[in-house]
């Protein structure tokens, strides 16, 4: 079990070091902005969509390892979904890292390589941190152009 925990954690340093779909995506059609307030992280989330799948998508911000990780992946997750899928996707991630654990087995196959933040869970103030961009998904997704927060 350790040589998996070292896995996941190696999977989230490398996208904090080298954060994926970084800057800003200039032909944005969808924008949304998410801020933690309790410990200063930040995202503002583009995304271009056409023909209702996401053909686009890029993310700037800062904030910790795990918030910069969560959006990197979520960034490369994204590329080339439908709309549907993307929300599906959302309440995959959502249910994996909220859900009850008492109920939780193992994350659906739904998340794939995302599953490296199954481990989060057991951190509760790291949780928002791993969300945030998903949250922020969600309201970039839906046109609000509203601010998500945790």
């Amino acid at each position: 079990m350790s040589e998996l925990r070292d896995l996941y954690q190696d999977v989230i340093l490398d996208h904090n070091r080298r954060p994926r779909n970084r800057g800003r995506l200039a032909d944005a059609t969808h924008h949304a902005e998410g801020d933690n307030p309790l410990c200063g992280d930040q995202v503002s989330l583009y995304l271009r969509i056409e023909d209702g799948r996401i053909a686009g998508v890029s993310f700037e911000g800062v904030g910790c390892a795990i918030s910069t990780a969560s959006a990197s992946m979520m960034t490369e997750a994204l590329s080339g979904l439908t709309l549907e899928q993307a929300h599906a996707l959302y309440g995959a991630m959502i249910d994996m890292l909220t859900g009850d654990p008492l109920l939780a087995g193992s994350p659906s196959a739904e998340v794939g390589k995302l599953a490296v933040f199954a481990g989060v869970r057991e951190y509760p103030a790291r949780v928002k941190c791993a969300t945030m961009a998903w949250h922020t998904l969600e309201a970039a997704l839906a046109g609000r152009g509203e601010k998500a927060t945790e």
